[in-house]
C-alpha cells in the first residue's frame, strides 16, 4: 500500500502537519495476513501499531488461558501497548491480526515526543481510552452477569460490526478460546442458536441472521 502525507492527512486530520510529516518518516509499513503475530506478551515495545487498514485483536493471557479484551480498529491504536511504550514495561497483552491487516509501527522514541508535545495525539489516545475501557467494563459485565449463550451471540455481532460482515469466518475452537470456554459447550449454544434461527452455520462460517 503506497502511503504518503495525503493519505494520513485524511485518516488523521486532527493531526498536525509536523505528526503525520515524522509517522512517514519513522513508521514502517507493514502488510499482514490474518493470525499474524503483531505484540508479543512480555516484549519491551519498541514500535507502536497504529491500524491503517483491517483489524487487530489484543488478548491478555494467564498460564495457558488466553482471554480477548478488545479490537484495534483502522485509525485506532492499543492504550496497553502506548503504557508499555510510556512506563518502558514489559507488555501484559498479545495482539495477533484478526484479518489482512495493513498497519504502521511507529518508533517508541517518537510516540514520547509526540505525547509530550503535541495535544492532538494525546487527545486521540484519551479518547481511545474512554473506548476500551467502556468496551472492557462491558465485557466483565458479560462475563459477570451474562449466560454463556447471551455473550457467545453478541461475541459474534461484535465480530461481524468490526468486520462489516454477515458471514463470519470463525471456528468453534477460536470462539472457545477467546470467551475462555470449552470448545463442547460452545459447539451447543451455537446449535441452539441455529435451531432458534439466529445463525446459519457453515464449514468454517457463521451467519448472522436476526
Amino acid at each position: 500500500m503506497d502511503i504518503n502525507l495525503s493519505f494520513l492527512k485524511q485518516k488523521f486530520p486532527d493531526f498536525e502537519k509536523e505528526i503525520l510529516e515524522e509517522m512517514l518518516l519513522s513508521g514502517i509499513i507493514k502488510e499482514i495476513s490474518e493470525g499474524t503475530e503483531v505484540i508479543r506478551f512480555g516484549q519491551y515495545i519498541k514500535m507502536l501499531p497504529v491500524v491503517i487498514d483491517g483489524v487487530v485483536k489484543v488478548y491478555t493471557q494467564y498460564e495457558d488461558k488466553e482471554f480477548l479484551l478488545y479490537y484495534i480498529k483502522p485509525k485506532e491504536s492499543c492504550i496497553m501497548s502506548l503504557s508499555a511504550v510510556l512506563n518502558n514495561t514489559p507488555s501484559k497483552i498479545f495482539a495477533l491480526a484478526g484479518q489482512d491487516s495493513v498497519i504502521m509501527m511507529c518508533s517508541a522514541d517518537f510516540v514520547k515526543k509526540w505525547v509530550k508535545n503535541y495535544e492532538t495525539f494525546n487527545r486521540m489516545f484519551y479518547n481511545l481510552y474512554d473506548n476500551k475501557y467502556s468496551e472492557l467494563i462491558e465485557t466483565l459485565n458479560q462475563v459477570l452477569f451474562k449466560k454463556l449463550d447471551s455473550r457467545i451471540y453478541d461475541y459474534l455481532l461484535n465480530k461481524s460490526e468490526v468486520s462489516g460482515l454477515t458471514e463470519i469466518q470463525v471456528t468453534h475452537k477460536i470462539i472457545a478460546e477467546e470467551l475462555g470456554t470449552a470448545r463442547e459447550v460452545v459447539s451447543r449454544i451455537l446449535k441452539k442458536l441455529e435451531t432458534g434461527g439466529r445463525i446459519e452455520q457453515r464449514k468454517g462460517y457463521i451467519k448472522i441472521l436476526k
